[in-house]
């Protein structure tokens, strides 16, 4: 029996990926279509790891928690006293991103701080391991993440980076913002002006990266994000779950009010929060969806901006 367990636990948790269904057809796009060396391919893909443990972990988002307990993991004391030290110390460069992209620097440090705690989180996977496993091991998103594989092979190229060393999530995100490959390529900036683009290992590369991305999904300077509702009789379900926008105006014709002083032609979708017994329900605007961009679950957009809100109060900044 002994023996037994020593080899259970000896059995490996990584394969390796070459032989995945999939590959030297990839390896064949790779070629024709962005001029990859054959044989530095193969010789890539032959170091790949196939891991099955990222196949468990994508499955098991944090966001299928219930929304109490999925809150407590990012609007808390510790990580709100984070926040408040990171502020203070990149204060120059949040303010240099407020004024350029128009974002908040508190919602940039929220953001930072619940994708990574400000680097403390950046993922232990090997970002080809992690992508070279989603693109041929997991059908139901495979075309995102073979495209997200590509990206990543071209950024390689371009950065000259070596793909032994480049770590990041179990979904093959990146740095401090967490950025997919694909992200990286097209929203991450220099913005500390030494002529590289490094979101591993330069903070304030990844504070303006996060601010660009943002503006560039339509972050509107000066607008709400989200405020809560009061709905009075029956909740329109179809709308939840259509995400259904429309004007305060239009909502306040359905019994859904807004808690808060906003003007009523403002446009905003219904978000409900179960609270045990008890719901919760918020009137996301345009910047609340574009937080979405960044993780498509509201459980994400409401947490950091409630983190960001905790951080404005803590700070005293408006």
């Amino acid at each position: 029996m002994k023996k037994l367990l020593f080899l259970l636990a000896c059995w490996p948790m990584s394969v390796s990926a070459a032989d995945l269904p999939g590959i030297p057809e990839f390896i064949d796009e790779m070629v024709a279509k962005h001029q990859f060396s054959r044989s530095e391919l193969v010789t890539l893909f032959d170091g790949a790891q196939h891991r099955p443990s990222i196949i468990e972990a994508i499955t098991k988002p944090a966001t299928k928690k219930p929304w109490p307990e999925y809150r407590a993991i990012f609007v808390n004391p510790q990580r709100l006293k984070a926040c408040v030290a990171f502020q203070q110390q990149y204060r120059t460069e949040l303010q240099r991103a407020e004024d350029k992209f128009g974002v908040p620097q508190e919602i940039i440090v929220a953001l930072i701080g619940v994708e990574t705690l400000f680097g403390k989180n950046m993922g232990s996977y090997r970002v080809l391991d992690a992508l070279t496993t989603l693109a041929f091991d997991y059908p139901r998103r495979a075309p995102f993440f073979r495209a997200e594989l590509e990206n990543y092979l071209l950024l390689l190229r371009e950065q000259q980076l070596d793909w032994r060393e480049v770590k990041g999530s179990y979904a093959g995100a990146i740095g401090y913002p967490q950025f997919m490959p694909s992200s990286y390529r097209k929203y991450a900036v220099d913005f500390n002006g030494n002529r590289r683009v490094d979101l591993r290992n330069e903070v304030e590369d990844a504070i303006g990266s996060v601010a660009n991305y943002l503006r560039e999904y339509g972050w509107q300077p000066n607008e709400p994000v989200a405020i809560p509702a009061r709905v009075r009789g029956e909740v329109p379900l179809n709308m939840l779950e259509n995400k259904t926008t429309q004007t305060l105006v239009a909502w306040a014709k359905q019994d859904v009010r807004s808690e808060e002083a906003v003007a009523f032609n403002r446009s905003a979708r219904l978000v409900r929060f179960a609270l045990g017994s008890e719901e919760q329900f918020w009137l996301g605007f345009n910047n609340f969806d574009v937080i979405t961009r960044y993780n498509t679950s509201d459980y994400y957009a409401m947490a950091v901006f409630q983190l960001s809100e905790a951080l404005r109060a803590e700070t005293g900044r408006r």
